[in-house]
């Protein structure tokens, strides 16, 4: 491949990214066999306040590269140009006989960290609805609730086989009682199982209930 036919397919490829990805989507070919890393093309060069003959990088910086740089491949890195604008710039390498070409692509995406700060706001809440409507007081109730389930089962809690836990759990749910503040952790407090044990025979008992 020649120069020429490089840098006609390189330019080709920076003006359909363009026009996909459309105008927050700068893309140029460089070239890189000048020190100095020439613009040859470019396209929404709005982005970095760029056009053809510009030696200036993205971040406005116009120092030659090192050799590593001039020949290595920049995939997916963050950049700011120098109106603050946040971009990920990529650079990819054409070499050939007589020639070291490069396409750059740098996608401006300032206006996603705006509306990410908008979706946050939109999203957050000051406090749990649960903790709003049951009250600390609310504790007694599960607790009288607990006991009466407890009770119908006609044996200790320590007698308890998993099969009595399940019965337990199922009385409670359907009483409502995982409804409370703190019901899982009173609940597993009070048979002597974890949390995760807790919400597994929910899962178990809901399952038998075919929901």
């Amino acid at each position: 491949m020649t120069r020429d036919e490089a840098f006609e397919f390189l330019d080709r490829t920076a003006r359909g990214i363009a026009e996909m990805f459309g105008a927050s989507c700068e893309t140029l070919v460089h070239d890189m066999g000048v020190p100095t890393h020439p613009i040859l093309s470019i396209y929404n060069g709005h982005v970095s306040g760029r056009e053809v003959g510009s030696t200036m990088d993205i971040m406005g910086v116009g120092l030659e590269l090192d050799e590593q740089a001039a020949t290595t491949d920049q995939v997916n890195l963050a950049a700011v140009t120098p109106d603050g604008r946040q971009t990920k710039s990529s650079t990819f390498h054409m070499i050939g006989e007589g020639y070291n070409l490069a396409l750059g692509i740098n996608f401006d995406y300032t206006s996603l960290v705006f509306a990410n700060r908008i979706l946050v706001d939109l999203m957050s809440a000051q406090a749990d609805l649960r903790s709003a409507l049951w009250q600390p007081g609310d504790a007694k109730q599960l607790g009288d609730l607990f006991d009466q389930c407890a009770a119908s089962l006609g044996k200790p809690l320590d007698a308890f086989t998993k099969a009595d836990r399940l019965k337990l759990i199922a009385l409670l749910r359907a009483r409502s009682a995982f409804s409370y503040r703190k019901s899982v952790p009173y609940v597993a407090g009070r048979l002597g199982v974890s949390r995760y044990t807790v919400y597994k025979y929910l899962d178990e008992v809901a399952e038998a209930a075919g929901e």
